[in-house]
């Protein structure tokens, strides 16, 4: 099975969407976990109204290690059953058309991290801030070409995991969504088995983005420097 993880705040217009474009373009058997912050968030009751509407099964969540959508990924990840766990937004962004492949690279060709990339060939972003975009981009194709991290787009939180390689992750981010930053660089230090696939990123049309670019740039800033400070100690022997 696999357990798709969405963090959510306020996102009562994007919700039904949202479930509706998983239903419509994921085959692989499924859960969906919704993690919200309080119990005012406008998401919960439209999730109660329409989640016997699904061939899946929809799991509403507090977020019981805090606030904000670090704790509320590390929350879905605790409680995710299937073997493959994919981090998705609710904000209708991702590209769900590459879901059933993913799954099945994680599933049966034994991946731990399979990465949707903006930035490979193939892939796309429409839309979104440009500075944002711009230092997204530049992370991800510097980690690529200079450490051989097999993956052009680091910084993209749509990324699916081996449910045994998260069990066994020590998690130390603490902004945002960095997380998915930590964890492809964390692996690749480790020798995990990580790919890629080519997506078509689209930016949000309803509701208001958590990403909080200046305030969590140090902590993407932290992995970064983790990875090329890895890589050069790997390449001289040390580790």
């Amino acid at each position: 099975m696999l357990s798709a993880v969405c963090p959510v705040y306020n996102e009562a217009g994007n919700i039904e969407p949202l479930m509706n474009k998983l239903s419509a373009e994921v085959s692989a058997p499924m859960e969906v976990l919704i993690i919200y912050d309080r119990d005012d968030d406008n998401t919960v009751p439209v999730v109660k109204n329409i989640s016997a509407r699904y061939p899946f099964e929809i799991r509403l969540l507090k977020n019981k290690l805090g606030t904000g959508a670090l704790n509320a990924i590390k929350t879905g990840f605790t409680e995710s059953r299937g073997e493959a766990v994919l981090v998705v937004m609710a904000d209708l962004s991702d590209d769900f058309s590459v879901v059933d492949e993913m799954y099945r690279l994680v599933t049966l060709a034994g991946f731990d991290i399979v990465c949707g990339s903006r930035y490979m060939p193939g892939g796309k972003q429409v839309g979104g801030p440009a500075l944002k975009k711009f230092f997204s981009k530049a992370i991800g194709l510097s980690l690529h070409y200079l450490t051989r991290l097999p993956t052009h787009d680091a910084t993209n939180s749509f990324k699916m995991y081996r449910l045994q390689f998260l069990r066994g992750a020590r998690i130390e981010s603490k902004g945002g969504f960095e997380i998915g930053m930590e964890l492809v660089t964390k692996a690749f230090v480790n020798g995990a088995k990580i790919t890629e696939l080519p997506v078509a990123w689209s930016d949000r049309t309803a509701g208001k983005s958590r990403f909080r670019m200046w305030k969590w740039a140090p902590d993407y800033l932290w992995w970064y420097l983790y990875a090329f400070k890895s890589w050069r100690r790997r390449k001289q022997g040390t580790v």
